[in-house]
């Protein structure tokens, strides 16, 4: 007999997420943004960016976090993952759409900024696993000898 899907043990593989070094790149952002459309005359365009980067890295914090306590259980299950993402992320969004319909048209910057840190963490944590990959290993990380290197 199977597990059902929502009932399989979750399988998180390993990020390099590294959350002060993408807070930093996320303040750079909105610095640089805040200064380029304070020179078009539009400067809350680029503070609401910020807010919207800011929510996006709070979003990526509380991945991490609700991903490690729902791991630690003795039989972590998807569907525990998944609902807690889904209400999450529901939060976040509400919180985004609101500022940009309140403080519209500036307020969609908030939009903005969480759209581009989702690319930025996609290409944070990608990056450095591709460098790896490209690096190649002799060895996996269990210790055996990769298919490159067997004969």
């Amino acid at each position: 007999m199977t597990t059902p899907a929502q009932d399989a043990p979750l399988v998180l593989p390993s990020v390099a997420f590294r959350p002060v070094r993408l807070s930093m790149i996320c303040i750079a952002l909105a610095a640089a943004a805040t200064a380029g459309t304070a020179l078009l005359g539009h400067a809350m365009v680029g503070i609401f960016f910020g807010i919207g980067l800011g929510l996006g890295l709070l979003n990526a914090v509380l991945v991490r976090r609700s991903a490690l306590r729902i791991t630690a259980d003795a039989h972590p299950l998807k569907s525990k993952m998944a609902v807690n993402s889904a209400v999450r992320l529901m939060f976040l969004t509400v919180i985004g759409l609101t500022i940009a319909f309140l403080f519209r048209p500036e307020g969609l910057g908030v939009v903005f900024g969480m759209a581009i840190f989702q690319m930025l963490l996609v290409f944070s944590t990608a990056l450095p696993v591709a460098r790896k990959l490209r690096a190649g290993s002799p060895t996996d990380t269990d210790g055996s000898q990769g298919e490159a290197t067997r004969e």
